[in-house]
């Protein structure tokens, strides 16, 4: 068993799941504030409860693809010879994260933009508070299918932001 690689397969691991829990914790705390002060997902408003689980799910996806280049550069600095430092970890995982979240509420923004446009005179957050499932689902919709057609431009992006190696060329 290589216990190298063990080791840093479950650091991987506890890496993605710290960092989910810790967006997904920020985010739904950021539109809870900005949108809905006065709803719980205790179930009494399901609208409400369908579309945090849709922005969660937005998140999981631009996060899926944002994880593997993070741990691509934790990876390079435990197996190149030229040691990357800490510090320098912090920074490339900080500055995916922090790309990711600017996409991630550009998306958020631009699905609002669209489903006013679409729906002229229908205000989503009112109807959403208002327990209007059908609005909800809508919503999540448009955020989910935005997500799933942007996420493999998103993992593009941030890979070539990786601090590959330089690779001499032979021909």
């Amino acid at each position: 068993m290589n216990t190298s690689l063990f080791f840093l397969a479950l650091f991987e691991i506890l890496l993605s799941i710290v960092v989910t829990v810790m967006i997904v914790y920020l985010s739904y705390g950021i539109l809870k504030k900005l949108f809905f002060k006065d709803q719980e997902m205790e179930g009494s408003n399901m609208a409400f409860t369908v579309f945090m689980s849709g922005t969660i799910m937005s998140l999981g996806l631009i996060l899926s693809e944002i994880l593997p280049s993070i741990t691509n550069v934790v990876r390079l600095s435990v197996t190149q010879q030229e040691s990357i430092d800490f510090m320098t970890v912090a920074k490339y995982s900080g500055l995916y994260l922090i790309i990711g979240f600017i996409i991630a509420l550009f998306i958020n923004t631009a699905v609002f933009t669209l489903f006013s446009v679409l729906t002229k005179g229908v205000n989503e957050f009112k109807e959403i508070q208002k327990n209007n499932l059908a609005v909800s689902i809508m919503v999540v919709s448009l955020l989910l299918s935005i997500t799933l057609i942007a996420k493999d431009s998103i993992a593009l992006l941030i890979s070539s932001l990786v601090p590959y190696p330089e690779v001499v060329n032979f021909l």
